[in-house]
């Protein structure tokens, strides 16, 4: 059966030096929070977002036709605004870096969604085989006939040690991921619902050739 949360995908990243401050900023609350999907890797946070970081990642197209419908039993969703890249995601500073992880997340929220992987590919390297990974457990919910209902994610909280010497950025990322469940064409479940998750990321990323790419991808222990 697919695998297809974004936290049960990942495998845990230890906390490198790079990212030991803001991981803790992102950790230091973790008490209750949102129900996870009974990972022992996910961490169930409630940090709050921080002024700054908090906005929307990037503004979404209005639909061709008709208005906005979540995927329910009956069918899958319709009219799925699709994310567009604001122009400071493309930039290579700090602000930029943050803006393109919230585009990044938005356009796998978007995938998990429509069954649509090929943006969120564009977006990450090659060399990123988790970004690979969630691709293909996404396109197996999607496969057959099925759709997905829920699964979308938010970037609730994104902290960077911005480094303008460094090829290679790193990023800790607080991810909010809602249930899922894949429905067969007849409506029924698939399989057993996935529960809702919240959980800390590690996120490196390399500017080069004028645009921002994913490289890897991990959960913070």
């Amino acid at each position: 059966m697919p695998r297809l949360t974004y936290a049960a995908l990942l495998p845990l990243r230890a906390r490198t030096a790079a990212i030991v401050v803001v991981a803790a900023v992102l950790l230091s609350g973790c008490q209750g929070g949102s129900p996870t999907a009974g990972n022992s890797e996910t961490h169930t946070t409630t940090a709050s977002p921080t002024s700054g970081v908090s906005s929307p990642v990037a503004s979404a197209a209005p639909p061709s036709s008709g208005a906005y419908k979540p995927a329910d039993a009956s069918g899958k969703a319709q009219n799925v605004p699709v994310p567009v890249m604001p122009e400071l995601a493309k930039e290579n500073s700090k602000a930029g870096l943050e803006a393109f992880i919230r585009y990044w997340y938005a356009q796998m929220s978007y995938a998990y969604e429509t069954g649509e992987t090929k943006q969120l590919l564009s977006l990450s390297s090659p060399a990123c085989t988790l970004c690979a990974s969630l691709e293909k457990g996404i396109e197996a919910g999607w496969q057959e006939g099925r759709w997905i209902k829920g699964g979308t994610l938010r970037s609730a909280t994104v902290e960077t040690d911005f480094n303008s010497t460094a090829s290679t950025q790193v990023a800790a990322v607080q991810v909010i991921q809602e249930s899922i469940e894949i429905r067969t064409p007849d409506g029924s479940l698939y399989q057993e619902p996935t529960a809702a998750t919240n959980s800390a990321s590690r996120a490196s990323l390399r500017f080069e050739e004028n645009h921002w790419s994913m490289i890897d991808l991990g959960l913070i222990r």
